[in-house]
């Protein structure tokens, strides 16, 4: 600056306001832009320019220090932010909230509480509207519910609770935390709302598993507040949880009015909402039209095809993604290795894992439980357990992710030891957990083991049994023979709910393995009650009818459902040949290398012939020998 010398005490020029304010601007584009080097060089010459005239024009240089802490704080220096901010001779309330921010943006939450305690103390700088929003975010990020009641009180007293912006942030808190019902209560007594609080009030519902609720505040909102992205973005997600099609295809037409389905976050929320209910090819649309996706949209369509039994257009997404170049990151993994079932390829899963391992995306948890899925049901079940000994961090997916593995192929007491180890690492198990100990119970037939399982987890763990659980029990008992037992334990439950078609399936299967026509018959007519166009009905009661010789009760049980136009659903094998999965069925004379599959068969099934032939030749003789020695 003209007319200034460094290091004098001369007064000061008229244009130093000026000067401040520029500087204040550039420190701030360098706080915006996470450019700590030159955000550095600008303090250096802040220091030689300012503190000769700080003493006399520090009303106007706060400005620049307030820049300088924002800057610090933005670029993840706390260290710093800390110290320029202790060593301001003045500070207002933007001081303060910029060094609180800061904390916030650095996770570093316990000195941010402390900022706002000596904020309060000096009784200088009182706290704003902005202040209180920072200090919610900070307890939210703290998990202390007890701290966000405390602001509340705060902004009672100061009386910024009328301000918008602290009432939006105070719903946001508390659904943040987990009480619903406190949200509501500072909704409801809110004198002025603006698009943020109507929208803060339809996620908040939505994300804590109140999806009816949510809908309901929407439709109140369009009476009073046009939505906004974020708004339908929200609604979208309480109608995925209540699998609402028809409300989601009214929310599409809105979106589509109102023009905001080219944002992507809508788009994406519009997939999840016909992946949901199980319209794909509404949802590969969506995801077709998007100029452009991100990992969210990606991972979202993936998961999608997954469960809706795509799983071959989820590989054939994840192939073209990785010949695109696109990065792929640990939720993709995650989603596409949710893809595979016993007949997928096993050989794509290795694939898959080594791009886990060539990315370091080993050490992750949701990974590393895909994986282990992976393995599982392509029947390599010791790699899967190879996979769950190296993780360093397990949660309960992980355990209920290999317990299911043991279980399903037959390991019944390695599954039981398995969950004697989840116990003793402190894990909490899940409803998962124990359909597949049933699941174990039921193949080694450790009936009283099972049957403690199901009383252990509605008593001891203060989970309610599904119906999948009890038709585990049914199975259970079944498979021992004890089918009266499980007929009595159907009727006990239907006392407490009615058993659905898959209880009623266990007990026929049962049946027909023990041969029982008269609790067969039983089973199935409630079966078939329940589920008509159910096959295994017919099937397993024309079954035991055949191996009790009724031929012409069969006859009639198949003519029936051959009548009302029933199918069985047909019998599959499979085989992987160099990377390619072949399906074949009974007398299969598709596969395109049918005729010489045939040829080959026969030709092993004469060798297999002269085989026994020469097996018997051989018998007969020894025999021949026997009765000679005699």
């Amino acid at each position: 600056m003209r007319g200034m010398r460094y290091g004098g005490a001369l007064p000061l020029p008229l244009n130093y306001r000026h000067a401040n304010a520029c500087l204040s601007s550039l420190v701030s584009l360098c706080g915006r832009e996470r450019n700590y080097r030159l955000g550095t060089s600008f303090h250096a010459a802040i220091l030689k320019i300012l503190d000769p005239f700080a003493l006399h024009a520090r009303s106007h240089a706060i400005h620049v220090w307030n820049a300088l802490v924002s800057m610090y704080s933005k670029c993840g220096q706390m260290v710093a932010a800390s110290k320029v901010f202790d060593e301001m001779r003045l500070k207002d309330s933007v001081s303060w909230n910029s060094v609180i921010s800061g904390c916030l943006i650095g996770n570093d939450w316990e000195r941010g509480i402390g900022y706002f305690k000596r904020m309060h103390q000096s009784g200088i700088s009182l706290p704003d509207h902005a202040t209180y929003s920072t200090v919610l975010s900070v307890y939210v990020e703290m998990e202390l519910f007890l701290g966000i009641t405390m602001i509340h009180a705060c902004t009672i007293v100061s009386g910024y609770l009328v301000v918008v912006p602290v009432g939006n942030a105070l719903v946001t808190a508390y659904f943040r935390s987990g009480s619903p019902s406190c949200a509501r209560k500072v909704f409801d007594g809110m004198r002025c709302r603006n698009v943020v609080t109507w929208t803060a009030m339809v996620s908040g519902l939505a994300q804590n598993l109140l999806p009816e609720d949510s809908l309901a505040m929407f439709h109140n909102m369009r009476f009073v507040e046009e939505a906004n992205s974020l708004t339908y973005t929200s609604v979208l997600l309480a109608c995925s949880g209540l699998r609402a099609l028809p409300v989601g295809r009214q929310i599409h037409g809105l979106i589509l009015k109102t023009g905001f389905h080219m944002d992507l976050h809508v788009q994406s929320a519009l997939m999840d909402v016909y992946s949901k209910c199980g319209m794909m090819e509404e949802a590969l649309e969506l995801f077709q039209a998007c100029k452009k996706t991100d990992e969210v949209c990606v991972t979202l369509i993936l998961v999608g095809l997954s469960h809706n039994g795509f799983e071959e257009k989820a590989f054939k997404l994840f192939a073209e993604i990785v010949r695109s170049g696109k990065e792929i990151d640990e939720n993709m993994f995650s989603a596409v290795l949710g893809a595979f079932g016993p007949s997928a390829h096993l050989s794509l899963g290795k694939q898959i894992h080594s791009m886990v391992i060539k990315k370091s995306l080993g050490s992750n948890i949701f990974v590393s439980n895909g994986l282990i899925n992976m393995y599982a049901k392509c029947g390599e079940l010791w790699d899967s357990s190879k996979i769950f000994t190296r993780m360093e961090v397990k949660n309960s997916v992980s355990w209920n992710s290999i317990i299911a593995a043991f279980a399903c192929h037959g390991y019944g007491g390695e599954t039981l030891k398995l969950y004697e180890h989840m116990k003793a690492e402190g894990m909490e198990p899940t409803d998962v957990t124990f359909l597949s100990l049933l699941h174990a119970c039921s193949h080694i037939g450790s009936i009283e083991k099972g049957i403690e399982y199901l009383k252990s987890m509605h008593l001891h763990r203060g989970i309610v049994p599904r119906m999948e659980h009890y038709a585990c029990v049914v199975d259970m008992l079944g498979r021992a023979g004890l089918l009266n037992n499980a007929k009595n334990f159907i009727k006990d439950l239907c006392a407490v709910a009615g058993p659905n078609a898959q209880v009623w399936q266990a007990l026929l299967g049962a049946s027909s393995i023990h041969v029982d026509l008269e609790i067969g018959r039983y089973a199935a007519k409630r079966l078939l009650e329940i589920s008509p166009e159910c096959p295994a009905g017919y099937v397993l009661l024309a079954n035991i009818c055949s191996s009790k010789g009724r031929l012409v009760e069969r006859a009639r049980i198949l003519k029936q459902m051959k009548k009302k136009g029933v199918k069985k659903d047909t019998g599959a094998s499979w085989i992987e040949v160099e990377k390619e999965v072949h399906v074949f069925v009974v007398e299969d004379r598709v596969h395109p290398q049918g005729k010489v599959i045939y040829e080959v068969l026969n030709n092993l099934v004469a060798v297999v012939r002269d085989q026994e032939h020469e097996a018997h030749k051989r018998s007969l003789l020894y025999d021949l020998e026997i009765t000679t020695m005699k």
